[in-house]
């Protein structure tokens, strides 16, 4: 039987040769490799080529694999990671990197960062511009989690406990960029989380589907007209990524920007990142 070769229930393996029949047995050896450490370097802080430096001089091997991502040779315990405590870099997935980029934040922007705990996505989007961010979920201890990880980078930004699928929470004005990183199965980070695979059932994508459909509804009538809503999940299953955002689009008459798309986890020398999906779209102007 496959799942005992594999170490995946049995629905999961054909879900993924039915999806991704020419990459099916990589996404689910790389769902058992061993993740990496990536850290996102704090631009405000310093540069890869000085903290790369750092890491050499401390005797610890690391190389470059995205713009502002290194990845670390050997996992060490945050507390060990030189600059740490100092905000100078963030753990963070290379693929959940390409986020705040995507946005083309500019200085005095209005943003949401929806379904925001841990948030990693938080800090990068203050690294990257001076703006002026709400952090937005509905978990308190989560949104604690978010505070606390913007205080070590010595950051800030409005803090709300609310459901993105609600308005109670909005004051009333509209933001020019939203972040919507939406629930999903969390299938393109089983490396990181193994239990994942068997928690998970197969009524579970469509579930989550309708749910994350319903956030970007709510969401989308509080962007400014021209404004971007990035769209993000860490999921390979077409029906939770792909599917509802071009579904939504349609339903919307959303413009679609250029973004990665899906990104499947991928473990090379040089590439090493999650199992995310992309989509950025663009509310028309009036």
């Amino acid at each position: 039987m496959l799942f005992r070769s594999y170490n995946y229930p049995q629905w999961w393996i054909d879900k993924a040769r039915a999806n991704w029949p020419a990459e099916w047995q990589a996404l689910l050896e790389a769902g058992n490799a061993h993740p990496p450490l990536t850290l996102r370097v704090n631009r405000r802080k310093t540069t890869v080529k000085a903290y790369l430096g750092l890491l050499s001089q401390a005797g610890i091997e690391a190389m470059q694999i995205g713009p502002m991502a290194v990845r670390m040779a050997q996992p060490l315990p945050v507390a060990a990671i030189p600059g740490f405590d100092e905000g100078w870099v963030s753990v963070q997935d290379a693929a959940a990197q390409l986020a705040a980029p995507l946005l083309e934040l500019q200085s005095g922007m209005r943003v949401l960062d929806a379904c925001a705990a841990p948030g990693g996505k938080s800090g990068h989007l203050l690294e990257t511009a001076d703006i002026d961010l709400l952090a937005l979920d509905q978990d308190p201890d989560r949104l604690q989690r978010v505070a606390q990880n913007l205080d070590r980078l010595q950051l800030n930004a409005a803090m709300r406990c609310g459901d993105a699928r609600q308005r109670d929470w909005w004051d009333g004005r509209p933001f020019d960029r939203i972040l919507a990183d939406v629930p999903c199965t969390a299938s393109g980070i089983v490396r990181r989380h193994p239990d994942i695979r068997w928690l998970r059932r197969p009524s579970d994508s469509g579930d989550l589907a309708r749910l994350a459909s319903a956030i970007l509804d709510n969401l989308w009538g509080m962007l400014h007209p021209g404004g971007k809503l990035l769209l993000v999940t860490c999921s390979i299953w077409p029906e939770e990524s792909s599917l509802p955002a071009e579904a939504f689009a349609r339903r919307h008459d959303a413009v679609v920007l250029p973004a990665p798309g899906q990104l499947l986890p991928t473990q090379t020398l040089n590439i090493d990142h999650d199992g995310l999906f992309y989509a950025l779209l663009q509310k028309p102007a009036v």
